[in-house]
């Protein structure tokens, strides 16, 4: 298992995918995206294991809903976005290979690590 929890700041959810991992002895990455944003081919594999670059935008933000990219239907448009300001995303990204949740995703960590037993 090779877990990396990407993140723009530490908040409850962030704190809970940790805590998570942590219980469970899982080894982990934390990667703070304002230090070190995720590359292109990375946000390609986020969108597309999430529906789209557009599921990857947290609208619930007030600032993002107001921002450009909630009305462009360009994808390419949308992840030059993120690239650019990755606080746009929800947050945390928790990424076992090429396998993602958004958010708090504890449903499909549990089935990450039941996996990994067999």
């Amino acid at each position: 298992m090779n877990i990396q929890i990407y993140f723009v700041k530490k908040n409850f959810d962030v704190q809970k995918a940790e805590r998570f991992f942590k219980e469970r002895r899982i080894p982990y990455q934390l990667m703070d995206m304002k230090k070190t944003p995720p590359g292109r081919r990375e946000l390609q594999l986020f969108a597309q294991q999430a529906g789209g670059a557009k599921k990857l935008l947290n609208a619930e933000d007030i600032k993002v809903r107001s921002h450009p990219c909630m009305y462009t239907p360009d994808e390419d448009s949308i992840l030059d976005y993120i690239a650019a300001q990755p606080e746009l995303m929800i947050t945390p990204v928790v990424r076992n290979g090429r396998k993602i949740t958004l958010g708090n995703g504890e449903s499909a960590w549990r089935l990450w690590t039941e996996q990994e037993k067999e």
